[in-house]
């Protein structure tokens, strides 16, 4: 039987030292291109795969980033036939997190919060990884100080006043409150809508209580009667929630909105589905508009009128934070990001899809 591969036997095939070899997996970027080359098919011929274990009794370290999330998967998209259209909000960000970790040479532990709460899935993810992230409202404000002791954490989405108590830990988050003025304005101001129908959701989630406060907004400016609640509140922003707040919207009393927007692209790709159900037309009848940009959005049809978040770039921004914190040379405030967002002008609302329209944050 043949001995198991190690790194000295790496080191030895490829002409370099153990230092060289133990760099090009720990950091990559700091190996020239070709000796990095070398190393890595010498590993490929020998069959070598570094032992993160051993790795983290010498230096303390795992070579592993963490990220603790919702479970955001909707039964509506399972089976679906393209793999890209069940990419939701957070595949998005795990998409962006997986990209940068593997830049900076760290591999990416990846939990969902399932029914029953995050508490035991996170200590265990925190205890394997050199950084954390976290997904607003996943994870107990105590749990999360208790975890910033130990090791460096970015909070992903929701507003940084909304807990002060975590004021020192990075923080990244979109401008959700300028992306839906921006959509609302349009709506009303190169539309001529006056009708709107908001739709939010029951529990209390910052981000989608900013986007509804940008609806507020782009109404009162442009002289459209502002209302105090969203016109539905749903339990889940899915599919299926979706088609339900359209049936109720068309079913409600009184005169039928001009425009259904969602605080979501999952909740208005189900009520395209229904309305067509229902035998209207969108957007002749009736427009609908979402929030995120997910793939989805774009093969729907008609193509979803949204606001797109930069998803990706969102999970690449926190592992280049935590990157930066395990570096030796953190930043000596905590960083706070907030990224800019734009307006997919779509089919849903009357538009060809010929113009992104940046936000003014």
């Amino acid at each position: 039987m043949n001995a198991i591969p190690t790194v000295y036997d790496v080191a030895e095939r490829s002409g370099v030292s153990i230092a060289t070899v133990s760099r090009v997996y720990r950091s990559p970027d700091s190996v020239r291109a070709a000796t990095r080359e070398r190393v890595l098919a010498a590993a490929s011929e020998l069959g070598y795969v570094p032992s993160g274990n051993a790795r983290g009794l010498a230096s303390r370290s795992t070579g592993v980033l963490g990220l603790c999330f919702p479970d955001y998967s909707d039964p509506d998209t399972v089976g679906a036939e393209d793999d890209d259209a069940a990419m939701l909000y957070s595949d998005q960000i795990i998409r962006g997190m997986e990209r940068a970790a593997r830049r900076h040479g760290y591999a990416l532990l990846i939990a969902a919060s399932l029914a029953g709460g995050p508490e035991s899935l996170v200590a265990q993810v925190a205890g394997r990884v050199d950084g954390f992230a976290v997904m607003a409202r996943t994870v107990p404000t105590e749990e999360l100080e208790a975890i910033s002791r130990r090791r460096p954490v970015v909070m992903l989405a929701g507003p940084r006043a909304q807990d002060p108590s975590l004021d020192h830990l990075d923080h990244v988050e979109v401008a959700n409150e300028d992306g839906q003025y921006e959509l609302t304005r349009h709506l009303v101001h190169d539309h001529g809508l006056r009708r709107l129908a908001y739709v939010g959701l029951v529990d209390d989630s910052p981000d989608v209580e900013a986007r509804f406060r940008g609806f507020r907004r782009a109404c009162a400016e442009v002289g459209v009667e502002a209302p105090v609640a969203p016109a539905l509140r749903m339990p889940m922003m899915t599919q299926a929630e979706g088609a339900r707040a359209a049936r109720l919207l068309c079913e409600g009393s009184g005169e039928r909105p001009e425009a259904f927007v969602f605080a979501n692209d999952q909740m208005a790709v189900g009520a395209l589905q229904e309305l067509e159900r229902r035998g209207l037309r969108v957007p002749d009848d009736v427009v609908v508009t979402g929030f995120d940009g997910i793939p989805l959005s774009r093969m729907v049809r008609p193509a979803l009128t949204t606001v797109r978040q930069p998803m990706v770039r969102m999970g690449e921004e926190a592992v280049d934070l935590l990157v930066q914190r395990l570096s030796g040379r953190p930043p000596q405030e905590p960083v706070s990001l907030m990224l800019p967002v734009s307006v997919a002008r779509r089919a849903s609302c009357g538009c060809e899809e010929t113009t992104v329209l940046p936000t003014v944050v």
